[in-house]
């Protein structure tokens, strides 16, 4: 059963891709729903097994790499946090395979779309499943593969192109940090499995190596270093410009990729190397203050974006800080447990966001909507349970996860977790107000659109509306049912699966944290809520005009995502494109390359007959005295050449060979 989880999707993807203009434009789609569909069976029975009765599964295939001390087989491991992620990541992909069959109906490259959607199911069951790093890597670099190949699935748009090469070059990055990491695991614990590392990691306590004469901490460079891989997939600040521009690709692919898989990678990494992580307390205080930090640019930048799915993408990014910042306090199983209610609601917003360009035909900025609440109305619904349980309104999911993140934060009792909190705390402000301006947009203002879009606006077919129904039921009540079961105290749910030092465990102190810090953050949802309505429910393209000249500085800079995109194309890319032209290019590939390669040899070698042919008179004793000539050198190479050399014997043989 648990090979099968790994297998089906594979088979899926290879079945669909391979012979998909076979099986047509329907049999590829149930195939794939049938396998990914199967896959959800094995994990929920995985689940079961692992998670409800505490017996984890180890075991290895076969040996992939055997060289001297460095040993990789094929191994797989099964623990709770894996059949966690399991559940979420086939569950999701499930539902978002039986949207993509109605969303994508009519497409030509359906059959591919389907391949690409169950390869990328696959690779992240690959990275949660592995039990050592490099085949952990595999999957890590998979997903970004297939982000490539999604994001770019409208190859004809040159928009698709540069987003998805934006993703795969930002992620290249995160993913040069993450194998620095690898490569220094092996180098200190040589091996590479976590059943090995993970025991060794007390041993290496302030073990330190030298680096440009400077002492370093091993296991701070290793952790930061992991970081760094888990910034540039899950998008925290600094490496989080791929994210928006994600949204290129159809629909579907961003609720796949924001709700379940490629960005939860960081999040996990963060989780299974918690052994790691629990001994390295300044790499904790950094995860904890950029994680705060993203969770408040993201959930500022969302507030004016106008486009549909831009706003929904940077409250994955804000989302993304909070499942960090829970990992900084170490919190890891908050983190994963906002991760797992994180999936419900984000994947019910894009999926419901996906119906409303579907019915709009293909409109995505929110500025042409409007008036939609009586044309939509299940689509309005379950948008608004989305939005609350992603504002954290009492009693949804995102409720039970989010606030629990806040005080625990506040709980930890340091300087980086207050920072983080505080800056938590002011964004769930900041999500109130672009949730309920993206319903008011959206929904209920009078409408914008043309009326020949609005005459044919429609609401959902059943294959569309049916997946958002179920997430709709998750975003209600998956956190009241499992809160206790994630974080309740006492709760022995996660096993050896997390690891988290005796000193490090808070959730006792954020049961006596102040009654005004538990509920500052409902407070501030409800204003706004409260601002977010009454600013755009008399919304027209006046007041947007108004608007902009009044606040023209804070519009423009938080519209245009606080220039981070203005400052590395200026300060980074320009200056690279100028020196892989202006020196790589015309210096090193047409200069020494040139000359000294290939091209220069034929250069020279032409050169050389063209100079000799000049010497070709058609006159005999020119070619006398050129056989002459090259005698006596031949003949003087031969003489230095032996062992006895004798100068005198060389002249005397010079001037014989001149006499005759």
């Amino acid at each position: 059963m648990y090979l099968l989880i790994i297998a089906v999707p594979l088979l899926s993807a290879f079945v669909a891709g391979i012979f998909g203009k076979f099986i047509g434009q329907k049999g590829a789609p149930i195939l794939t729903i049938f396998c990914i569909f199967f896959t959800l069976l094995c994990s929920i029975e995985a689940f079961k097994e692992v998670a409800l009765t505490g017996t984890p599964c180890y075991f290895k295939l076969q040996t992939w790499m055997d060289s001297g001390m460095f040993n990789v087989s094929w191994g797989f491991l099964f623990d709770t946090l894996t059949v966690v992620m399991l559940v979420v990541v086939t569950g999701i992909s499930t539902l978002v395979h039986i949207y993509s069959m109605e969303y994508m109906r009519g497409d030509p490259h359906l059959p591919r779309f389907m391949s690409y959607l169950s390869l990328f199911t696959f690779f992240m069951l690959i990275l949660v499943t592995s039990d050592n790093f490099l085949q952990m890597f595999v999957g890590w670099e998979g997903v970004g593969l297939c982000s490539y190949l999604l994001i770019n699935f409208w190859f004809s748009r040159i928009q698709a192109n540069k987003a998805a090469i934006k993703a795969m070059v930002v992620n290249r990055i995160g993913d040069f940090g993450l194998a620095l990491g690898i490569i220094m695991i092996f180098y200190n614990f040589n091996s590479i499995d976590y059943c090995t590392v993970f025991p060794l990691v007390p041993y290496f306590i302030n073990k330190t190596f030298l680096f440009l004469n400077y002492e370093v901490d091993i296991l701070t460079t290793i952790t930061v270093l992991l970081f760094v891989g888990a910034v540039g997939k899950s998008a925290q600040l600094g490496l989080h410009t791929w994210l928006p521009d994600a949204m290129e690709g159809p629909t579907p692919v961003s609720a796949l990729i924001h709700a379940a898989t490629m960005v939860t990678a960081g999040i996990f990494l963060i989780g299974r190397c918690s052994p790691l992580f629990e001994y390295a307390p300044y790499t904790l205080a950094i995860i904890t203050c950029v994680g705060g930090m993203t969770a408040f640019f993201a959930a500022t930048t969302g507030l004016l974006q106008n486009d549909l799915k831009r706003v929904i993408a940077y409250s994955t990014c804000s989302q993304l800080g909070y499942m960090t910042f829970a990992c900084g306090i170490s919190s890891y199983n908050a983190g994963i447990f906002h991760l797992s209610n994180h999936a419900c609601f984000k994947a019910l917003l894009f999926l419901g966001a996906g119906s409303i360009i579907h019915a709009m035909s293909d409109e995505q900025d929110m500025r042409r909507m409007g008036g939609l609440k009586n044309i939509l109305p299940l689509t309005y619904s379950l948008m608004l349970i989305g939005s609350f349980s992603l504002m954290g309104f009492p009693f949804l999911t995102g409720f039970y996860s989010k606030d629990v993140i806040l005080e625990l934060a506040y709980a930890k009792f340091t300087i980086s977790s207050h920072f983080a909190y505080w800056l938590g705390t002011v964004s769930v402000f900041f999500t109130s107000f672009y949730s309920i301006r993206l319903i008011c947009l959206t929904f209920l203002i009078k409408t914008n659109a043309y009326k020949k879009i609005l005459l044919h606006a429609h609401e959902s077919p059943p294959l569309m509306a049916v997946p958002l129904i179920i997430l709709a039921f998750g975003s209600i009540f998956i956190g009241f049912y499992t809160k206790d079961m994630f974080v309740g105290l006492g709760s022995a749910f996660w096993g050896n699966a997390l690891f988290i030092l005796p000193k490090n465990m808070i959730f006792i102190d954020a049961e006596f944290v102040p009654v005004y810090i538990k509920i500052l953050p409902l407070i501030l949802t409800v204003c706004g809520t409260y601002f977010g309505f009454s600013s755009y429910k008399d919304y027209n393209l006046k007041f947007l005009y108004l608007t902009k000249m009044n606040n023209k500085l804070i519009y423009t800079f938080l519209n245009k995502k606080w220039f981070f995109d203005k400052l590395y194309n200026t300060f980074v890319v320009q200056r690279l494109l100028y020196f892989g032209y202006h020196v790589s290019y015309k210096y090193i590939d047409r200069g020494l390359i040139e000359l000294f390669g290939p091209y220069g040899l034929i250069k020279m070698l032409d050169t050389s007959s063209l100079n000799v042919s000049r010497l070709h008179k058609g006159q005999f004793y020119y070619y006398a005295i050129v056989m002459l000539f090259s005698i006596i050198f031949f003949y003087f190479i031969i003489i230095c050449t032996l062992s006895a050399f004798n100068f005198k014997i060389l002249l005397l043989s010079i001037f014989a060979v001149v006499l005759l």
